[in-house]
């Protein structure tokens, strides 16, 4: 029965690997990692490994993810900061004052 369980942690850790790899979208990626991260705890459970797997619950299914989409959401606030400004000297150069 063990093995057939850890054929099937297997399986998932597989396939929500190869998912996260052909997912392009950074958030998608990000919520298809917290799977993974979940997949292998399991798979570790099922390999008698408990404490691996609570800190790979911990971290590869909650802080890992977590930071990469703390990081997107910073990146893309920036972007659009930087459209802003951008915006900003357009218009002040088509006023004709440059900002200078």
């Amino acid at each position: 029965m063990t093995d057939v369980l850890i054929a099937v942690a297997l399986v998932l850790v597989a396939a929500a690997a190869t998912a996260a790899v052909l997912n392009r979208d950074p958030v998608r990626q990000a919520l298809v990692l917290s799977f993974l991260g979940m997949a292998l705890a399991l798979l570790f459970t099922f390999v008698q490994a408990p404490d691996v797997a609570l800190s790979q619950l911990a971290v590869g299914s909650a802080v890992t993810p977590l930071m990469i989409l703390l990081t997107v959401r910073k990146v893309k606030r920036g972007e659009r900061e930087g459209e802003e400004e951008e915006e900003d000297v357009a218009e002040r150069e088509a006023e004709g004052g440059g900002g200078r």
